[in-house]
């Protein structure tokens, strides 16, 4: 059933939209990292839709969400070992694991390729919405891209009103930036992108982890390709606060107190890493909805979950 997509209609009912996603519509939910777009991949017009809705370009794959063991071995070839240890300690949560596919995973959802990205959030919310799908969900971020991922469904509406089918109002998502990609299809766990299950989890679990340079990422992990996390205002990643004067038409996010905090048309002062993560996409929105020209972001150490967000702060301040 295809929607015209004049009246995108803002639900708070888990079987509504499990059942609008098994009609092959556009449904926006939340995980606990970011809003996904949700589109069942046994629908080829709904994963188009994903696309177009999006402005996703054709070569970024999309990450499968699904809860029950029973999906995923109808979605991938085989379970490695290193994947089973992975997904008996993170799953459910922010953890995506790349697998080879089977034959009838459409190629639109992973991009051409014979592999594909799949996880199980742990948000009750997007469990329930899945359930009542009773089909795997490709779900990339809600939000037009190469924007700043949507973390609240006022921020999807902001992007997507119009493009989808239906918004589901929940809570803010607790992580706020996008999971942890590992694949699985070699002999040894490689960390495509950072995230909430940091690297130092990850070996904990497999110590033979490793990590692929960005330069020779490969392209079986969606949000490495394509220029992501981008607000309109320009991004200036800083480590002496001391040193910027407040204006404002700039905002700053930060740890380290800056002495003239009034003096910026936006700021926003976290006192922990967990803090920074979640609040960071929202920073970016709100700054775009003063229309301020840049903002300073905070540089941090990129141990643990620092490592994912100055992943999605130096891409937001690519030029």
């Amino acid at each position: 059933m295809k929607s015209s997509f004049r009246d995108t209609r803002l639900i708070q009912d888990t079987r509504e939209a499990g059942e609008l996603l098994a009609r092959g519509m556009l449904v926006a939910f939340p995980t606990e990292t970011v809003y996904g777009l949700g589109g069942a991949i046994d629908q080829p017009g709904a994963v188009e839709g994903i696309f177009a809705a999006k402005g996703r370009p054709a070569d970024n794959p999309l990450i499968v969400h699904l809860v029950e063991r029973s999906v995923l071995e109808k979605v991938v070839l085989a379970i490695p070992p290193m994947a089973q240890e992975l997904m008996d300690q993170f799953w459910p949560g922010p953890l995506t694991l790349v697998f080879k596919k089977q034959a009838w995973v459409s190629s639109l959802v992973t991009a051409g390729l014979d592999s594909v990205a799949v996880r199980s959030p742990a948000n009750p919310i997007a469990r329930e919405i899945l359930l009542e799908c009773k089909c795997p969900v490709a779900a990339p971020s809600a939000n037009r891209s190469g924007r700043p991922s949507a973390t609240t469904w006022q921020s999807v509406l902001e992007d997507l009103n119009g493009k989808v089918d239906a918004i589901f109002q929940g809570e803010s998502c607790a992580v706020g930036i996008e999971s942890t990609v590992v694949d699985c299809t070699g002999s040894q766990p490689e960390l495509l992108r950072a995230g909430a299950v940091t690297l130092e989890q990850l070996r904990s679990i497999r110590p033979d982890t490793v990590v692929l340079k960005r330069t020779h990422a490969a392209v079986n992990s969606p949000g490495l390709r394509h220029k992501h996390y981008q607000p309109q205002a320009k991004v200036i990643l800083v480590n002496d606060l001391s040193r910027i004067e407040p204006k404002k038409d700039a905002g700053m996010i930060c740890m380290t107190p800056h002495a003239s905090a009034a003096g910026f048309g936006l700021y926003v002062q976290v006192s922990e890493m967990e803090r920074y993560a979640s609040q960071l996409y929202e920073f970016f929105r709100e700054a775009d909805r003063k229309q301020l020209a840049e903002i300073y972001c905070e540089g941090v150490p990129t141990s643990g979950l620092g490592a994912a967000l100055m992943d999605r702060l130096s891409r937001a301040a690519e030029s």
